[in-house]
């Protein structure tokens, strides 16, 4: 798909809904772009103790811009924020949050290409559901490397991340790619929420999931 051919989001194509979770309700957001679909793209917000929801405007962003491109975009927000129920499991029972997710993304939609997206704690999220789960893509956006135990990913997976983030030092970013030989695509100037910069970000993920 060209940048000439992206879709734009509008609000007649979000669904919301309530998935079934092993902790009970999760309250979840989706984005039909109708046939053809290219995918689905799964979504997880950032810490919820810290305040992060599906409507954090990176999680957003990369809504958009995954829709654009053609997949069926999925925000569910984690155990114990807003409508869900459950409370904060540390990134464990938010794996399996995911993971029902994308069981019913499959049950509804079919098999189709999986693309797992996350920011900061999000990521990290992500990074154990890729353990568990074929995904197509894995993108990483302010990863949490250095506040939660993440693991080595596949080869293909995009690292994006802020120049001057404040929360997580790009340095930490590098000695967590470095002995995976792992490409970071650094925003410059960026910091953790990417203020005035979100422009770029959904650039960068248009460039390399495109």
């Amino acid at each position: 798909m060209t940048a000439t051919e992206i879709r734009p989001m509008p609000p007649s194509t979000l669904e919301r809904l309530v998935v079934n979770g092993p902790a009970g309700a999760l309250e979840t957001d989706l984005n039909d772009p109708g046939l053809p679909r290219r995918g689905i793209a799964v979504i997880a917000h950032p810490n919820p103790v810290q305040g992060g929801t599906k409507d954090n405007k990176v999680v957003t962003t990369l809504a958009k811009t995954l829709f654009g491109l053609g997949y069926v975009v999925i925000r569910p927000n984690f155990r114990g924020v807003g409508a869900s129920a459950g409370s904060f499991d540390q990134g464990n029972g938010e794996t399996d949050d995911i993971i029902a997710v994308i069981s019913y993304a499959k049950e509804r939609f079919g098999e189709m290409p999986l693309l797992l997206a996350g920011f900061s704690f999000g990521g990290f999220v992500q990074t154990r559901v890729a353990k568990q789960v074929t995904a197509e893509r894995l993108v990483l956006v302010g990863p949490a490397v250095s506040r939660f135990p993440t693991e080595a990913v596949p080869a293909n997976t995009l690292v994006i991340h802020g120049e001057h983030d404040e929360v997580v030092p790009l340095a930490a970013v590098f000695e967590w790619a470095r002995p995976q030989q792992l490409p970071v695509v650094v925003v410059p100037g960026g910091e953790h929420f990417f203020h005035g910069r979100l422009h770029l970000l959904a650039q960068i993920v248009r460039m390399h999931c495109a």
